[in-house]
């Protein structure tokens, strides 16, 4: 007879009394075989006599304690059996997985499959995993998992267990928030650092590309202002010490019927009304971008980080904002 590991006191062996009849009382009845759980190590099956069968080292079992599913397995490089609690409302395929490679370290490859081939995407909650039969693949080794049925609830006791785990949720979610929204600020503030760092040499750069591009068009138009007068004073002299205004009209006219046809090309060319303040951030423009070619800056990847800094702004704003 096997026994189990243990303190135990030696008693002394009784030989049986015969009954009225001179027969021996029945033996007791052996006890099923016992299944000594642990969380992790060295797992050993005992059994209560020669007879009963034990649980192959290699088999992945799924077995229900408290509630809560215990999936048993043996590790690959350490050999141990070792039992992962899983919690079905939380807990997804993703982070079982995710928990196996950090136990042992020589898992390589893990993926869950369906009984028919179908691999299960990593989103999927564990309790929708062990409702069937399903395959883990561990270092491209295939183990079949079978998983105990469990009885239907009926109608009450389902929208009974929906309320309690909305409950749940909720606890959880309002003793956890406050945890949250300091870990999602101190990331948010990580981000904001790292993209400030990205741009700061950007926008050394920048600075100096817009100063030599507004230098260029102050000039331009300091030039426009120029040919203006340098027009007006033609005209008047023309008018007043060559030819008399009899004259002198008509060219006025076409002059100004020219202007009006290079206002409305404009127009035609860059769908925009010809003001001074749209030519002058026009101008700006083409002189940046042509300057910012000849130094090779990135302009879409520094709007690319100026939207995510902004984005990154906000999102810590709204996060103060929210906090007590």
């Amino acid at each position: 007879m096997m026994l189990l590991r243990g303190a135990w006191t030696r008693r002394p062996l009784l030989l049986p009394t015969p009954g009225p009849r001179g027969r021996a009382p029945p033996r007791p009845r052996t006890p099923l075989p016992q299944v000594l759980q642990v969380k992790c190590g060295n797992l050993k099956y005992y059994q209560s006599h020669l007879y009963s069968t034990v649980v192959p080292p290699d088999e992945i079992t799924v077995n229900y304690r408290h509630g809560l599913p215990l999936i048993t397995l043996t590790l690959p490089s350490r050999k141990e059996r070792c039992q992962f609690v899983v919690k079905p409302m939380s807990s997804t395929v993703g982070s079982f997985l995710q928990d196996l490679q950090s136990e042992d370290k020589g898992v390589k490859t893990a993926a869950v499959f369906t009984a028919d081939g179908s691999e299960i995407p990593a989103s999927t909650l564990m309790e929708i995993l062990l409702m069937n039969d399903f395959k883990l693949v561990i270092n491209k080794i295939t183990y079949d998992v079978q998983c105990p049925r469990k009885e239907k609830l009926s109608m009450e006791h389902a929208a009974e267990m929906d309320s309690v785990k909305s409950l749940v949720h909720r606890l959880f979610t309002a003793l956890h928030l406050e945890e949250f929204q300091k870990k999602r600020e101190h990331h948010l503030l990580e981000r904001i650092d790292h993209l400030k760092g990205q741009l700061q040499p950007l926008e050394q750069v920048k600075a100096g590309i817009e100063a030599r591009s507004e230098a260029k068009t102050s000039g331009l138009l300091w030039a426009g202002l120029a040919l203006l007068s340098v027009q007006g004073g033609a005209l008047a002299w023309l008018t007043w010490w060559v030819y008399s205004w009899d004259i002198m009209e008509p060219v006025t006219y076409f002059i100004t019927f020219a202007n009006s046809m290079v206002f409305f090309a404009y127009f035609i060319v860059t769908r925009q009304d010809y003001t001074y303040s749209a030519v002058k951030s026009r101008q700006f423009l083409h002189f940046f971008h042509k300057k910012s070619k000849r130094q090779h800056f990135d302009v879409v990847r520094y709007n690319k980080l100026k939207e995510d800094l902004a984005k990154a702004t906000e999102s810590l704003k709204q996060s103060a904002r929210q906090c007590p």
